[in-house]
C-alpha cells in the first residue's frame, strides 16, 4: 500500500469497522443467550430488539449521504465511533429490557455511518489501482471484530457488562486512530452549494433488491446463530463461543472480495457467494449439535458473508463513481433493512412453529433468492471494472473528485 497515510487509514479503518460492526452491532447475537436468561426474552422479543439495532443502522446510513456526500467523511467517522461507544456503555448499564433495547439501538447505529464514511475516506486517500483491495480489507474488519468479541466473552463469562465496557473502550481507540489517519474534511465549493450528488436509483435497483434479500437471510445466523447451537444443538458456553470466534475469524478472508470482482465480475461473484451463504445457513439448521457441521457452517458463513458485503461495495462504487460513499450508504441501508425485517420475521417464525431450525431453512431460501436480480447478467459480460482495457487505468480528476476512464468507456452494469 503506497503512502504512510493510506496504510495508516486502512489499518485504522479496519479497526473501526471491527468495533462498530463486530463488537457494537453483532455483539448482541453473541450475548443473546445471556440476555435471554437475565432479561427473560422470548424469541419474538429477542428478534424485536435485534430489529431495533438494524433499524437504527438504517437511520444512520440515511444520514450518511448528508455528511459523506458533502465532503465531511471524517466527521461521519467520528460520529460513528461516538454512537457505537455510547451504545456499548448503555448496554453495560442496562437494568431492564427497555433500556437494553435503547442501548442496542444506539450501539447498532454507529456502523451505519462507519461504512459510507470509510468508503469515501479510502476512495480519496488510497491510490486508484489499490482501492478495490483496500476497500475489501477495511470491510473485512467485521470478521476481525466478531473474532475478537468471542475471546472477550469467554474470558468474561458471566460478566457480560464488563465485556461491553471493553467494547466501548476499543471503539474509542479505533475512532481516535481513524481520525488521526484521515485527512481533515475539506468540502469542495460545489458540494457545499448543491449538497450530495443525486442517487442513480434506476441503476441501483437490482443491487438494492439483492441487498434486501441477502440482509433478510443473513439475519438468522447473526441474530440467532449462537442461540441455536446452545439451545437446540446443546453446545456449552465454551463451544458456542468458539463457534462465534470461528465465524468471525473466517470473515477476515472476505478481504478477497475485491480480487474476486476484478477476476469474475459482480454477477458471478455475488451469485457464488450468496449461494454459499445460503448453504451454510441451511446446513446449520440440519445439524446444529454436530460439531463438525456447526463449525464448518460458521466458517463458511463468516467468510462468504463478509466477502458478499465486499462485492456490494464494489458494485455500488462502480454504479456511482462520482460518490461511492453515497451509493454504499444506500446499499448498506438496504442490507440492514433486510436484516431488520428478517430478524423480526424469523423470530416470529420460531415462536409460531416452535421449531428453532425453521427460521434458518427459510433464511437459506431467501438468501439464495438474492441472486434473482442478477439473472440477466449471468450469461455474459464481466463487471465493468474488469471488462475495461486493463492496460488503461482510470485517472482521477482532482477538480471534480471524479473517476473517469482514460480512453475506452466500459459497458454499464445496469441492463
Amino acid at each position: 500500500m503506497a503512502g504512510r497515510r493510506a496504510t495508516a487509514l486502512v489499518a485504522a479503518g479496519t479497526a473501526l469497522i471491527a468495533c462498530t460492526y463486530g463488537l457494537a452491532r453483532y455483539g448482541y447475537g453473541l450475548f443473546l443467550p445471556a440476555f435471554r436468561s437475565d432479561f427473560a426474552l422470548s424469541p419474538t422479543l429477542a428478534g424485536l430488539l435485534a430489529t431495533g439495532g438494524f433499524s437504527s443502522y438504517c437511520a444512520a446510513a440515511l444520514l450518511a449521504p448528508r455528511l459523506v456526500g458533502t465532503g465531511r467523511s471524517r466527521s461521519a467517522a467520528a460520529l460513528a465511533g461516538a454512537l457505537a461507544a455510547a451504545g456499548c456503555v448503555a448496554v453495560a448499564a442496562a437494568q431492564d429490557v427497555a433500556v437494553l433495547g435503547v442501548a442496542v439501538l444506539v450501539a447498532g447505529s454507529g456502523a451505519g455511518l462507519a461504512s459510507p464514511a470509510l468508503v469515501a475516506l479510502v476512495d480519496r486517500t488510497v491510490p486508484l489501482d489499490q482501492r478495490p483491495r483496500a476497500q475489501t480489507v477495511v470491510n473485512a474488519g467485521t470478521g476481525l471484530g466478531v473474532a475478537l468479541a468471542g475471546p472477550l466473552a469467554l474470558v468474561l463469562t458471566g460478566s457480560w457488562r464488563v465485556a461491553w465496557l471493553c467494547f466501548a473502550l476499543l471503539t474509542v481507540l479505533a475512532t481516535v486512530a481513524t481520525l488521526r489517519a484521515a485527512a481533515a474534511d475539506d468540502p469542495p465549493p460545489a458540494a457545499r452549494a448543491t449538497g450530495p450528488a443525486p442517487v442513480p436509483w434506476r441503476r441501483l435497483r437490482p443491487a438494492i433488491a439483492a441487498a434486501l434479500l441477502a440482509g433478510a437471510g443473513s439475519a438468522a445466523v447473526w441474530t440467532f446463530g449462537r442461540d441455536l447451537v446452545v439451545t437446540d444443538g446443546g453446545l456449552g458456553a465454551g463451544q458456542s463461543t468458539a463457534f462465534w470466534i470461528l465465524l468471525g475469524a473466517a470473515g477476515i478472508t472476505g478481504s478477497v472480495a475485491g480480487d474476486a470482482v476484478q477476476r469474475w465480475g459482480v454477477p458471478r461473484s455475488w451469485t457464488a457467494l450468496a449461494l454459499t451463504v445460503a448453504a451454510a445457513t441451511g446446513g446449520l439448521a440440519l445439524a446444529p449439535g454436530t460439531h463438525a457441521v456447526a463449525f464448518t457452517c460458521a466458517a463458511v458463513f463468516g467468510g462468504s458473508y463478509v466477502a458478499l458485503s465486499g462485492v456490494l461495495i464494489a458494485w455500488g462504487t462502480d454504479l456511482h463513481p462520482d460518490s461511492p460513499g453515497t451509493a454504499n450508504a444506500v446499499l448498506f441501508t438496504t442490507l440492514a433493512a433486510g436484516q431488520a425485517l428478517g430478524a423480526l420475521a424469523l423470530g416470529g417464525v420460531a415462536e409460531v412453529t416452535g421449531s428453532p431450525t425453521a427460521p434458518f431453512v427459510l433464511a437459506a431460501v431467501v438468501t439464495a433468492a438474492s441472486c434473482l436480480p442478477l439473472v440477466g447478467w449471468l450469461g455474459g459480460g464481466r463487471h465493468p471494472a474488469a471488462s475495461a482495457d486493463r492496460s488503461t487505468p482510470r485517472s482521477t480528476d482532482p477538480r471534480a473528485g471524479r473517476a473517469i476512464r482514460d480512453r475506452r468507456p466500459a459497458r454499464r452494469l445496469d441492463p
